[in-house]
């Protein structure tokens, strides 16, 4: 059963801005919890609870790195959250079909005998519950026009050789795929770079650290492959419509971090190489 929560998480719903409804259904929360919350206020009007590093783009901010399971770690303690992955006792990977896997959840993502470190990517995410956590922290998740602005055009108006503002790359890491988290077309620092754990993988060899690999378009890191991002698309979908995914992961190549490279999944899948980053309105209201 999911965990009775504070009545703090109060906040939540006007940060969110969402019917009530829907938040409790995201958050795991009890009806009564989430009817107390509607008289609530947001502490202040840019909260940032989950200490995210935002990179101004264009308009909008992008979190620098996907969220980590720090980050997630925070918003449980506040809301009492049980991810989909736990209440169905673990999360998927593909293996010649989807396969459920015991105990492989945000906080053990390769299974109960390799618990995560702060700074991994939360995976093992739901849609629903990555929207929750982006709005809880102040924002919410990218749209897909926002994801690829920040991804392969460079904005920031004085960027560091050799990023020339105004160009729109290839790949989130530029000219070439090298450098990201990827299987084979990365570079053979990726296999090292990937956190270490006892689970026999399929295929790849898992994600790095958050944040691990060279900074990319607008300093942005793993913006393409370590783990896939939700995106809000298509808008306004509810239930478990198809969403987007974006920037490919480390169980693939380097062909899905090529902005013309969609993929989407039922948005309650909770998979081993999906994560997510959050967007925000900027300046910040």
């Amino acid at each position: 059963m999911i965990r009775q929560v504070p009545l703090r998480l109060a906040t939540l719903a006007a940060a969110d801005g969402q019917p009530l409804r829907r938040l409790a259904r995201a958050c795991g929360l009890l009806p009564w919890m989430a009817a107390a919350a509607v008289s609530a206020q947001p502490a202040h009007s840019s909260p940032n609870p989950a200490g995210i590093d935002w990179q101004p783009i264009a308009g909008f901010a992008m979190a620098r790195t996907e969220t980590t399971v720090g980050q997630f770690q925070r918003f449980v303690a506040a809301t009492g959250l049980q991810t989909r992955a736990e209440r169905e006792g673990g999360g998927q990977v593909y293996e010649a079909g989807w396969v459920r896997k015991p105990g492989w959840t945000w906080r053990t993502p390769f299974g109960p005998q390799s618990p995560a470190a702060a700074a991994e990517p939360a995976v093992h995410i739901t849609y629903d519950e990555a929207q929750a956590f982006c709005r809880w922290a102040g924002g919410r998740l990218p749209t897909d026009a926002e994801w690829t602005e920040a991804a392969y055009t460079e904005r920031r108006p004085n960027a560091p050789a050799p990023w020339q503002t105004g160009r729109t790359y290839p790949y989130p890491t530029g000219d070439s795929p090298q450098g990201a988290q990827c299987l084979d077309d990365c570079g053979a620092e990726a296999a090292r770079r990937a956190v270490p754990h006892s689970a026999r993988l399929w295929r790849g060899a898992g994600h790095a650290l958050a944040g691990a690999t060279p900074a990319g378009v607008n300093g942005l890191h793993d913006m393409g492959a370590n783990a896939w991002e939700w995106v809000d698309d298509p808008p306004g979908a509810a239930g478990n419509a198809e969403r987007l995914t974006r920037g490919g992961s480390w169980w693939y190549g380097a062909g899905p971090m090529r902005a013309a490279h969609r993929q989407s999944k039922p948005g309650d899948t909770t998979v081993v190489y999906i994560g997510f980053r959050c967007a925000r309105d900027w300046p910040a209201r």
